[in-house]
């Protein structure tokens, strides 16, 4: 019995060092992560960041870098949950778009030198986790150039898990807390495809170490069929595109998808295109960056930084800022220390993607079943993945509606309009464009915490 005892005691004391040894590893691990300040920004911002790189496949070396920005410590960023924001694209930045452009806690100044705060920032609500991927976009890396033309949905899924798995290692106070995936526009594939895999790995797990419990998706495309007659549909109702060319269109590209169109399709499609004119298709409303001179001499010379739904320029300040070596080295990024041109989107990524599902619907059934918190949600001036897309992709599921169409407020004023179904949630938020965070910050920012409270959005003035 005594040689029994000794041996367990001698266990228990191993696992005590053990995991004492992992604790003080993560712990200087984030120590090294931390960002102390970035290069502009306000002082006294009364949250803590950190950035760096987690390590998703050791023999590639293929390393994937993430923000993270979490909750105000006045509003003990401990009890709040972690959202995972992912890339658009695909091929796009979840750092220059998601985080420096909708939902971040920090915007650019036209100099490309200065940062000010959002005051709609997501972070005041939820610990908010940015993930460029895959390897390639933005300061994400791999040592092996061809991981760079082998992308596609399922590798990305796939190397976005491991980062989740790897950064709860270095993060452990975020183990078993709730979390939430969410993105726009392409993310329409990553956010669920990613969320299928948590929910399937943790199948028999009593209390997961990644708890997810839902996902939410903004202008997302979600089934290629669907998302192009939806995307014609708009182009007609809104005035963009003829009688003659909405019929062209529905004839030549029936048989073709979105991502391989026939011939004729393409042709159908370049007559529509320059039947649009010079607009911008992603917010059909709102101004193109080369007529910002016009917006510029009716302000004296001043930018309107202060309301930046006005500037169709925000992306070139992302391009200046990022690309500072200061602001690199800041945000632990680059650490190659070999000068490095950043970008918001990758051509090479872009131009390579090697695998893209037709439809994630089936994904939805699946999580759906599984009684995850799903919304979608939709800026109902976009052509490019519009509400029309959306909706009838929706309604392919074929779900039983459990609150009819109805408008919601924010301010005392209509901000778009919603409709529960059994296991999905529909938003749309009134005069915004692709970018919802970004032409409607409010308005956002009062649908993230509907959806985080898991309440209907508010249908009162």
């Amino acid at each position: 019995m005594g040689y029994y005892y000794y041996n367990y005691s001698i266990l228990c004391v191993v696992l005590f060092l053990s995991i004492e040894i992992s604790l003080a590893s993560s712990t200087e691990d984030q120590k090294r992560d931390k960002i102390t300040e970035l290069p502009g920004q306000p002082k006294n911002v009364g949250f803590d960041q950190y950035s760096g790189y987690v390590t998703v496949n050791e023999k590639n070396g293929r390393a994937l870098f993430y923000w993270l920005t979490e909750a105000p410590l006045s509003s003990e960023p401990d009890s709040k949950p972690l959202v995972l924001w992912l890339s658009n694209g695909a091929g796009c930045s979840a750092i220059s778009y998601g985080a420096a452009e909708e939902i971040g806690p920090f915007h650019i100044k036209p100099d490309g030198k200065t940062l000010y705060s959002n005051p709609y920032a997501w972070n005041k609500l939820a610990n908010i986790l940015f993930l460029e991927s895959p390897a390639g976009v933005g300061f994400s890396y791999s040592n092996k150039t061809s991981d760079l033309y082998t992308v596609g949905d399922q590798k990305n899924a796939e190397d976005s898990y491991i980062f989740l798995v790897n950064w709860l290692e270095r993060f452990p106070q975020y183990k078993h807390r709730e979390l939430y995936i969410g993105g726009i526009s392409y993310a329409g594939h990553y956010v669920p495809q990613l969320a299928q895999i948590v929910y399937e790995r943790n199948k028999g797990i009593n209390n997961p170490v990644i708890n997810l419990k839902g996902f939410l998706v903004g202008n997302g495309v979600i089934d290629d069929y669907h998302d192009l007659v939806g995307t014609f549909e708009y182009w007609w109702t809104h005035g963009l595109i003829s009688d003659s060319t909405y019929k062209l269109l529905g004839t030549a590209c029936d048989s073709g998808s979105s991502l391989h169109p026939s011939a004729q399709c393409t042709q159908a499609r370049k007559v529509a295109t320059a039947e649009q004119g010079n607009i911008d298709p992603y917010s059909i409303y709102f101004p193109l960056c080369n007529n910002t001179s016009s917006i510029n001499r009716s302000l004296n010379g001043r930018y309107p930084w202060m309301s930046r739904v006005d500037d169709p320029c925000f992306q070139t300040y992302s391009d200046l800022y990022f690309n500072r070596p200061e602001v690199q080295k800041a945000l632990h990024a680059n650490v190659t220390g070999i000068p490095y041109t950043w970008k918001g989107c990758s051509d090479i990524v872009m131009n390579n993607w090697a695998d893209s599902a037709l439809s994630v619907l089936p994904i939805y059934r699946e999580l759906i079943n599984a009684s995850l918190r799903i919304w979608v949600f939709s800026g109902d001036a976009d052509a490019i993945v519009p509400l029309t897309a959306t909706r009838r992709s929706i309604n392919a599921l074929k779900l039983p509606t459990i609150v009819n169409w109805y408008p919601w407020y924010d301010s005392g004023k209509v901000a778009g309009w919603s409709q529960v179904y059994k296991g999905l949630t529909l938003v749309t938020v009134r005069g915004a464009g692709h970018k919802v965070a970004f032409h409607k910050p409010r308005e956002a920012f009062t649908l993230f915490r509907s959806y985080l409270e898991n309440k209907n959005m508010p249908s009162s003035s």
